[in-house]
């Protein structure tokens, strides 16, 4: 895959990827980047990001689902690296009656404790 060069230079996000906000990072390639949430939920609390700029799952199709694909790839591989085998969630929040606080397409991976049904 190529590298991604779209951005939004006012979101936070990409100002992440870009190394202008601090972060503590987990993963990198050239589709995208992980690190660890600032406020986790869970002892196990990261968040993957394409490093284009998309703006949720709402925004996904066929010119960039191939990097969804991809980013599920990088969670696999990180929850095997990462010891996460008695489970974990993925979850991706869209607009802000669910939560999304950046507009800016992320999942969330939380483990190392007991996930409640229903969220939220």
């Amino acid at each position: 895959m190529p590298e991604m060069t779209k951005r939004d230079p006012d979101c936070l996000f990409c100002k992440i990827v870009a190394g202008e906000i601090p972060s503590s990072k987990v993963y990198e390639d050239d589709v995208c980047y992980a690190f660890k949430d600032i406020d986790p939920q869970a002892p196990v609390h990261f968040l993957v990001v394409p490093k284009e700029h998309i703006k949720s799952c709402a925004a996904v199709d066929g010119s960039n689902s191939a990097v969804v694909g991809h980013i599920f790839e990088v969670i696999a591989k990180l929850s095997a690296e990462l010891g996460l085998g008695d489970g974990f969630r993925v979850v991706s929040n869209v607009g802000e009656q669910a939560g999304q606080s950046v507009p800016h397409l992320h999942f969330h991976v939380l483990s190392g404790r007991d996930m409640t049904w229903p969220p939220g």
